[in-house]
């Protein structure tokens, strides 16, 4: 129960990072740490104690298995996640290049 509660954790602290923070790379950090908070949490839900990987060595015995659905979708967040946070990334390094800055409030004025 304890490491469903850091996951609670983990995605507040993005949150905060996201909604409280004026720098783009805090804000994108914040982002993220949501990321992985939900990756983790689906991580978690396949998990049990004691299951084998779900991979049949005999039929004539029964196996615990692991849900491998949530490993999968995880396996493909990881990579979408990545590709989002690379392209969040490039956007700001260009809004850097721009306006010489990373403070949203400093960019909104400059944009007049």
């Amino acid at each position: 129960m304890i490491i469903f509660l850091s996951c609670i954790i983990l995605f507040l602290i993005g949150l905060y990072a996201i909604i409280t923070k004026r720098n783009l790379i805090k804000i994108a950090i914040g982002f993220a740490l949501i990321e992985y908070a939900v990756n983790l949490f689906f991580a978690l839900i396949g998990f049990k104690k004691g299951a084998l990987a779900p991979i049949i060595t005999r039929i004539d015995t029964v196996h615990n298995f692991v849900d491998p659905i949530p490993q999968a979708l995880v396996l493909t967040a990881i990579v979408i996640a990545l590709g989002t946070t690379a392209l969040m990334l490039t956007v700001i390094l260009r809004i850097y290049n721009h306006y010489k800055t990373f403070d949203i409030a400093e960019i909104r004025k400059l944009k007049g």
